[in-house]
């Protein structure tokens, strides 16, 4: 594990946002000339894309996929050159946040709604690094929210009941301001509650096979190295050490 290391933070950042910041623009500094990056969705991520942002201004030679409208607006606002969408990909490495993140590094994604892509662009990735603040670590996945399931809009009905089958609750189809929720794909996003488990390889698997699922949000021995940030700095843990995050 990497000691911690002290970042710039505002002083006005609470030490939720401190983390964030901290850990989004260490981000910055692993990459690497000549780099081709995915880029992920969220808050934190969005620290790393104005770092990453100030080192291309200053020369760094970079191609980016992002994983969410939102994310490409951002990139090209900073003048990071994007990649094809219809492209087949090879990317060195792909930096995305996580909304949980378990000690095996084992993480749930989805709560902005950009799951299906950011697992397409994991996937393309030879190296995933993902960036957490210090709150988003947690002892079991479920903690804190349920599971984002991305299901087609029809029959979605039918969809959960499925997942409720397998899941054993009630999965709630995401609204925002009174209107269901729709993703960058055009699909609906079904919350799905989880039992305490530790066998997510296999809960992701079952879930996938359900016709009317297209993804879900259980990122599964996916993550090379997370960096974890606080108001005290950030702390780097790859796969490969037993530390907990």
């Amino acid at each position: 594990m990497t000691p911690s290391t002290p970042r710039h933070t505002s002083q006005a950042d609470t030490p939720q946002e401190a983390g964030k910041r901290a850990a989004g623009e260490a981000a910055a500094d692993w990459i690497r000339d000549g780099a081709r990056v995915g880029l992920g969705t969220g808050s934190t991520v969005r620290y790393f894309l104005l770092a990453l942002g100030r080192r291309v201004k200053d020369g760094l030679r970079v191609h980016g996929v992002p994983t969410s409208h939102d994310t490409a607006t951002l990139a090209r606002q900073l003048q990071i050159p994007l990649l094809p969408e219809d492209d087949a990909w090879t990317l060195d490495v792909a930096i995305d946040g996580a909304d949980e993140l378990d000690p095996h590094l084992h993480a749930i994604k989805g709560g902005g709604g950009a799951l299906l892509r950011e697992k397409i662009v994991a996937a393309a990735a030879r190296t995933l690094i993902v960036l957490v603040d210090h709150t988003k670590c947690v002892p079991v996945l479920g903690t804190s929210m349920p599971l984002p399931v991305e299901v087609t809009p029809f029959g979605w009905p039918s969809t959960a009941r499925h997942l409720q089958a397998i899941g054993g609750h009630t999965p709630t189809l995401r609204t925002r301001h009174g209107v269901v929720f729709q993703t960058d794909g055009g699909h609906y996003i079904l919350d799905l509650p989880l039992h305490e488990t530790h066998d997510y390889a296999r809960l992701e698997a079952l879930l996938n096979l359900i016709p009317g699922v297209v993804e879900n949000g259980l990122f599964v021995n996916r993550t090379s190295t997370v960096i974890v940030g606080s108001p005290d700095g950030v702390r780097v843990t790859h796969r490969d050490e037993s530390s907990p995050v």
